[in-house]
């Protein structure tokens, strides 16, 4: 088991989803990868956390109570254009095809690693 903790560049990432299964997993994902993480249940929680603290990372769930996870990434674009998106959902993907990132559901350890790699140079692997 190889273990990212020791990495010198802590990534923050904030995780909206209104499932606390999918926060809880996806939570666990991006610790295992040594990744700060921050969830929200929502767009408005999520508005609140990333003013507070500029994630590098956003992985939004499209389908949100409220506000939606599309009205959400535009916010977050405006706001914090140098914050990766990435998109998670189990729409199929050409329903989200302008995304700057995806991570679909169902996901796994592999696909958030892989997502760490292509989309945030700071973060670096073991």
């Amino acid at each position: 088991m190889t273990s990212h903790a020791h990495k010198n560049h802590k990534v923050a990432v904030l995780i909206v989803d209104d499932s606390d299964d999918q926060r809880a997993l996806l939570r666990r994902y991006f610790e295992r990868e040594g990744c700060t993480v921050t969830t929200a249940q929502n767009a408005e929680e999520a508005m609140i956390a990333y003013r507070a603290a500029t994630p590098d990372l956003a992985v939004i769930d499209l389908v949100l109570p409220g506000m939606t996870g599309w009205e959400l990434t535009d916010c977050l674009r405006a706001e914090r254009p140098d914050c990766v998106v990435a998109i998670t959902s189990v729409l199929d993907i050409i329903d989200y095809p302008d995304c700057q990132a995806n991570l679909p559901k169902p996901f796994t350890g592999a696909q958030v690693r892989k997502l760490l790699r292509n989309f945030v140079p700071k973060w670096t692997s073991a």
